[in-house]
């Protein structure tokens, strides 16, 4: 009859899950109640007050669906909308677009890649209203330079100021995360191509990009929720002038609720509308991107 041999590891490896299923919920647990509190709960009574009129918490009427016809009935909230679309879109198609390119590049072991890598990333630690206010005064300064005229007073002007703010923060992180993408690229794929005689072109398509798919998805991710999102950059940098014409939906809804001198709920009921709506969409690029994962 064979003996099995004892093995010392098999029963650490049982003893310490045993010990990790005991002992994980005294662990998880303040993450668990601080998420709650600080997120589920606000977000639970945020629903709530939305079908309420209120100045005050201690003072809410009921009005059922009467907070959200008023949002859908502003032109301010509509065009916001729209400027909050156009601006997501060129935004996440230039971000990823040079946040890839200059990944690729500073992946060709040129010399000095991670200083390279250190400047580019560095953008992503300033805080947005910093980031807002230095570049309003930068833009301002060449705009009435050469243009005679500013951000506030140009609806072009701040929106293609918003974009260049955004991409100038953004592009660093996405870039971080398109390296590691492409690091990851099996050498053996390459090597096969180049010896099937594929150009850089073909193996970009075929190879790169396929490969790197999982990084495209996150990072597609990251700036389309960002781009929805974007708040304190614009108040900064516009403050959505001239004429609420380069005001996003976050700012929008900012407005909307604390400058209410009356009814607090259309605001409260703009931003239940505005989370539908960026999950819808986030989710809908995290099912599209993850097919062609799949593929």
């Amino acid at each position: 009859m064979k003996m099995k041999r004892f093995n010392p590891s098999a029963v650490n490896n049982k003893s310490q899950r045993r010990a990790i299923m005991r002992y994980s919920p005294i662990f998880l647990m303040p993450t668990a109640i601080a998420f709650c509190i600080g997120f589920v709960w606000p977000f639970i009574w945020g629903i709530y007050l939305s079908f309420f009129r209120f100045k005050t918490l201690g003072n809410t009427s009921f009005v059922g669906l009467e907070n959200f016809i008023k949002a859908f009935s502003d032109e301010s909230f509509l065009s916001s909308f729209g400027f909050t679309v156009a601006f997501t879109a060129v935004s996440v198609i230039l971000i990823n677009v040079i946040a890839f390119s200059i990944a690729l590049v500073l992946t060709k072991g040129i010399k000095g890649s991670n200083i390279f890598r250190t400047v580019f990333f560095m953008p992503n630690l300033i805080g947005g209203i910093v980031l807002g206010y230095l570049w309003k005064i930068i833009l301002d300064a060449v705009i009435m330079r050469f243009l005679n005229s500013t951000l506030a007073l140009n609806a072009t002007y701040g929106f293609w100021g918003l974009i260049m703010l955004v991409c100038w923060q953004q592009i660093g992180y996405m870039m971080i995360i398109y390296i590691a993408g492409l690091q990851n690229v099996p050498y053996e794929y390459v090597e096969a191509a180049k010896i099937d005689g594929a150009n850089g072109w073909q193996l970009l398509r075929r190879i790169t990009i396929p490969a790197v798919m999982p990084s495209i998805t996150i990072c597609t991710f990251l700036s389309l929720t960002n781009g929805f999102k974007l708040f304190d950059q614009n108040l900064a940098l516009t403050g959505g002038k001239p004429f609420k014409e380069t005001e996003m939906l976050a700012l929008n809804i900012y407005k909307s609720f604390y400058e209410s001198t009356t009814n607090m709920g259309v605001g409260q009921a703009k931003a239940v509308i505005f989370f539908v709506i960026v999950v819808i969409i986030a989710l809908a690029q995290l099912y599209l991107t993850g097919r062609k994962e799949a593929k």
